[in-house]
């Protein structure tokens, strides 16, 4: 089957796909937690540690992805299409919990899920875009997220709101049900495009000299290790932004309304950020491209120190419109430019696995720094995160202009 353009509509629902897999699934956590809190109770601390257990099965995830799908090379896209189904019928399941130990476990294998479709489904979207248009789509797809970000939101007066006191159980429902409909959509554009005949990107054979080859590929130093490694501090960075944000606006005294919009703020910029670090990353194909929008996010976290509304809430924008989107989706870019075409879903599993680790350790230093000195500097923490990213995305630029990395 011949590539298309980044403007597609498997690219489409794609994207529709990843407004639950990333905006619903993972970040609606946050802007959960009061109403959650309020019903189920635990501190903060105790509440975030839930979203740890949501990255633990994200972990889980992404590293029995690759192994079942070498176990089954030739049915990609029958997982995919069985995991978006049932990241949406767990969504569901979530929102009837009653107590801290059965939602942490729906938290968990969301995580486990939301892990299997970010991988499948990019996988499979890119695979159908002419090569010099994939970051554009990677953007494209990945601003899914954001505009899941903003639909979450708009959900803030009926889930902050303690007058709403169901209101996070409602919501999580919509969900769920938006996330069957994106899974019977995507499974419909692909077989119409004849999406099943491309040839899988994790070859079963020879298994144990490709995972090999894989992990040297991406952990050597004058390889790719540099920008695994801000993959890895980006994810630690900004799940504690995403997790504590709300929580402290809340305990500032900020009307549930106001705060949704600062939230759906975020996801509004983002989706502009999918778009220009898409082009961005298409025509800079470097780390430097990443580092300056990491750093970007890392002044805009840095306003919540200021005690002032107006920079703490240009701060969010700014990271939704410059670090939110963009460092997954010039990391796969950059992935998809540098790694042979057959070990990049490999890869990227790896990769996302780093991602996935990063956010399992971010959220249990923001809980510890939030019982230790409060919301504020437990979000501010986040910067320190962003900051050692932007870092590890310079040097890996200034690696690139070795020859050891090339385009495949």
């Amino acid at each position: 089957m011949g590539t298309k353009s980044a403007f597609n509509w498997i690219t489409l629902w794609a994207s529709l796909l990843f407004v639950v897999i990333l905006g619903f699934s993972r970040l609606s956590y946050g802007i959960f937690l009061p109403g959650i809190q309020r019903e189920i109770g635990g501190s903060y601390g105790q509440l975030g540690i839930l979203g740890t257990v949501n990255f633990i099965g994200y972990l889980v995830g992404t590293l029995c992805l690759s192994p079942v799908i070498s176990w089954f090379p030739n049915r990609k896209h029958l997982i995919n299409r069985v995991t978006c189904l049932l990241l949406g019928l767990t969504l569901i399941g979530s929102a009837f919990s009653v107590h801290f130990t059965g939602l942490g476990l729906w938290r968990f294998v969301i995580g486990l899920l939301s892990a299997f479709a970010t991988v499948l489904v990019l996988s499979i979207a890119m695979d159908a875009v002419r090569p010099a248009e994939r970051g554009v789509a990677s953007g494209l797809i990945w601003m899914g997220g954001s505009a899941g970000i903003l639909v979450t939101g708009l959900f803030a007066p009926f889930t902050i709101d303690p007058s709403h006191v169901q209101g996070w159980r409602y919501a999580w429902v919509i969900m769920g049900l938006f996330g069957i409909i994106g899974a019977f959509g995507f499974e419909f554009v692909t077989r119409k495009r004849g999406a099943e005949k491309v040839p899988s990107q994790i070859e079963s054979k020879p298994q144990d000299k490709e995972s090999e080859n894989v992990f040297l590929l991406l952990l050597k130093p004058k390889r790719h290790l540099f920008l695994i490694a801000s993959y890895f501090f980006f994810g630690s960075g900004y799940i504690i932004y995403f997790t504590y944000l709300i929580p402290y606006l809340v305990s500032n005294g900020i009307p549930s309304l106001y705060a949704g919009l600062i939230w759906s703020g975020i996801g509004f910029a983002g989706l502009f950020n999918g778009w220009i670090g898409g082009k961005a990353i298409d025509r800079w194909p470097s780390g430097y491209t990443l580092a300056l929008g990491l750093t970007l996010g890392t002044i805009g976290v840095s306003g919540i120190t200021t005690n002032n509304m107006f920079f703490t809430v240009l701060g969010a924008t700014t990271i939704g419109l410059v670090s939110f989107i963009t460092p997954p989706l010039m990391t796969t870019a950059l992935l998809r430019r540098h790694v042979p075409h057959h070990m990049y879903a490999a890869c990227l599993c790896i990769a996302t696995a780093f991602f996935a680790s990063g956010q399992i350790i971010g959220p249990i230093v923001g809980g510890v720094v939030v019982e230790r000195y409060g919301l504020q500097f437990g979000v501010a923490s986040s910067a320190i995160f962003m900051a050692i990213a932007a870092a590890l995305a310079g040097l890996y630029g200034q690696l690139q202009r070795k020859p050891e990395i090339r385009d495949y």
